[in-house]
């Protein structure tokens, strides 16, 4: 086994001009995000219907998931019909938010739906340990009329309420959800980053497929589920 690649090694004085360098390029773009949110704050909205989702105690008016905050996050989890193990992505994804009582402060909430029928949904939820309120949309047009219809990408919405009144204010999907996520963050700051193949890395870096360090859902649940004591099956 070979010494992986490492970075050249300089004095305090040039480690430091390099590294002022780069603040330069991380300042601006602070900058440029902090303009970005202030566009966003000022974009318009749409009105939304009275949509019916399924909740994990029974069914829910849209203006209810809100419980009674002014602003909400939805996550669409992708779902695959009949699969024990759904979207590592998506399942690693949203394992991160295990304390999300601080929105209480901003009268807002962060929630998860997916097209799973709810009974399969709270299931996997219980399965893999997932610490957020789960919603399904298997029943309402909901999901597709926000850009996450059956069988689609996972996708990030965001609305708002104003009396018994929903609005859609944002929307993303891709690699748009990233902002909203500590991991890549704190990966994109260790001197090999997320090791991909698509990133631009010196000669040496150590790289692998897209996706092969992900954690898989099955990794997940060994972690956090229910069952975690348990053989998790790979099939």
């Amino acid at each position: 086994m070979t010494d992986p690649a490492l970075p050249p090694i300089v004095d305090r004085d040039t480690w430091q001009r390099e590294l002022d360098a780069l603040r330069v390029r991380e300042k601006a773009a602070t900058r440029e995000l902090d303009a970005i949110a202030a566009q966003r704050r000022r974009l318009p909205m749409v009105a939304m219907g009275d949509y019916v989702l399924d909740g994990e105690t029974g069914p829910v008016r849209l203006v209810d998931v809100f419980a009674g905050k002014s602003q909400l996050i939805v996550y669409h989890h992708m779902w695959f019909p009949g699969e024990q193990w759904q979207c590592p992505g998506c399942t690693g994804f949203t394992a991160q938010f295990t304390r999300l009582e601080f929105l209480d402060n901003y009268d807002a909430r962060f929630v998860v739906v997916t097209q799973g029928p709810i009974d399969e949904a709270v299931a996997y939820k219980r399965r893999v340990g997932n610490q957020m309120t789960w919603y399904s949309t298997a029943n309402s047009p909901f999901g597709a009329d926000v850009g996450a219809p059956a069988g689609g990408q996972f996708a990030v919405n965001v609305f708002l309420r104003h009396n018994d009144q929903v609005y859609r204010t944002w929307h993303t999907n891709a690699r748009g959800a990233e902002q909203l996520s500590h991991m890549f963050a704190l990966i994109d700051v260790l001197p090999y980053g997320r090791q991909e193949v698509w990133q631009d890395s010196p000669d040496g870096w150590p790289q692998h497929p897209t996706y092969s360090r992900w954690a898989s859902s099955q990794d997940i649940a060994r972690a956090y589920g229910t069952d975690r004591d348990a053989e998790i099956s790979v099939s």
